[in-house]
């Protein structure tokens, strides 16, 4: 009778578990085993090891049965049921090509699952999708082509799919995320504080001449001034190319959607918000916003950024809560040494989350290197107009007579620098 992987896991877990809670126990109130304890302890080990034996003699079983099978002989392989997997957010393309729409869509146009060659005037309804965890393909991408979509097609259906990678993003967890229904967003910026308030003795007459002795008591007047600052929407938008094929293997298309066009999408706005130059349709990035706040290089980068925490604390009034460093420059940072070897910020030993004067740091894969931002976050918003919209046509060029589509992903969102004082940007290089 085939072992029972599910109930055997669940067996070996659940003597794991007793042994550790009693071992925590012990911890906990700093005393040995008990004589009983340790029975219970030496049972549930050699029942956990029994299950464990029995799992891999399950899985060497597996392993020849897929043996012979790879050698041809005939012989099937029904593999055991895993222990299920807990259940997890969809990805873009899982939403993409499991949504009601794409499914039912997918059954209009194509016949025994294939969209024959026949079938011109594709256009699909847009699809917004709520996933957006933020790729570009300049080959056609085909079902059959080595260096292409292709590549996906093997005889055994593994479900891997290994892209080049993307560098992690990081300034969207950081700053302040909100939706906007419009094509414009507008808010208030103050940039004169009232600083007039003075101590004020009461008035001692009723019509004050300014003679010697009289007492006006008349209070200060307090003067302010604001901006109003307007954010346009802007698109960030890409396409590739596929053969209808393609098109028609779901699960091509959705490694496609996430590890292509999702991630492509997400670098440029990371890209956008530190770097944008604001002309034409980029985004006016956090490099070019104006009356944000500048520590030039002193003595060493430890001076440095100390003094820039102390700018920000005075001029700017802000308590940071993040740096952004360039990968090089923070480990530069990381390789600081003092005049006996050691290092600074604890070596390579060094545990817990990596902070520079008691802020975190955080690395920015768009960000220039030797300069670095110290600021509160917060005080820079993204508003979301449409998260990624996923489309697909062959009304495009020559796509309609050459059985083409193209595959088009894109988000539209404004940005803005609520309070620039709120910024740090820190230089960490002499004479740059």
């Amino acid at each position: 009778m085939p072992l029972d992987i599910k109930k055997t896991t669940e067996k070996m877990q659940a003597a794991l578990k007793e042994a550790r809670d009693l071992a925590d126990l012990t911890t906990q109130e700093q005393r040995d085993f008990s004589e009983e304890e340790r029975a219970k302890v030496s049972e549930f080990l050699k029942t956990a090891r029994e299950a464990k034996a029995e799992l891999e003699t399950a899985k060497a079983d597996a392993e020849m049965r897929r043996a012979v099978l790879e050698m041809g002989e005939g012989i099937e392989l029904v593999e055991q049921p895993g222990q299920k997997q807990k259940k997890r957010a969809k990805s873009l393309g899982e939403e993409f090509t499991t949504a009601e729409t794409w499914v039912q869509w997918l059954k209009q146009n194509t016949v025994g699952g294939v969209i024959p060659d026949s079938r011109k005037g594709i256009i699909t309804p847009p699809l917004q999708v709520k996933t957006f965890g933020l790729f570009r393909q300049k080959e056609v991408l085909t079902g059959v082509a080595d260096v292409s979509a292709g590549a996906l097609v093997e005889s055994e259906r593994t479900g891997i799919y290994e892209p080049l990678g993307r560098h992690p993003l990081n300034i969207r967890d950081l700053i302040t995320v909100r939706q906007t229904g419009s094509d414009t967003v507008e808010f208030v910026r103050q940039t004169q504080q009232v600083t007039q308030a003075a101590p004020t003795a009461e008035a001692n007459v009723t019509t004050f001449t300014g003679a010697t002795g009289e007492i006006s008591g008349e209070k200060p007047e307090g003067t302010t001034r604001f901006q109003r600052v307007t954010e346009t929407v802007k698109t960030i938008a890409v396409w590739i190319p596929a053969t209808k094929r393609a098109l028609s293997d779901a699960g091509q298309l959705r490694g496609l959607i996430d590890t292509e066009l999702r991630d492509d999408l997400g670098e440029e706005l990371e890209n956008q918000l530190l770097t944008g130059d604001g002309v034409g349709e980029n985004f006016t990035g956090l490099a070019n916003t104006a009356d944000t706040l500048a520590q030039a290089f002193v003595t060493d980068i430890p001076t440095t950024t100390r003094k820039a925490l102390t700018h920000l604390l005075v001029t700017g009034k802000q308590m940071p809560t993040a740096w952004m460093l360039n990968p090089v420059d923070w480990e530069s940072i990381d390789l600081l040494q003092d005049d006996q070897g050691r290092y600074y910020w604890g070596g390579p030993m060094a545990m817990g989350p990596r902070t520079l004067w008691s802020s975190p740091v955080v690395q920015g894969f768009f960000q220039t290197q030797g300069a670095g931002w110290l600021a509160n976050w917060r005080k820079a918003v993204l508003w979301d107009r449409e998260e990624a919209m996923v489309s697909v046509t062959d009304s495009h060029s020559d796509f309609f007579i050459r059985n083409m589509v193209a595959i088009l992903a894109e988000m539209r969102a404004a940005f803005g620098v609520i309070r620039p004082s709120a910024f740090v940007e820190v230089d960490l290089e002499a004479g740059s």
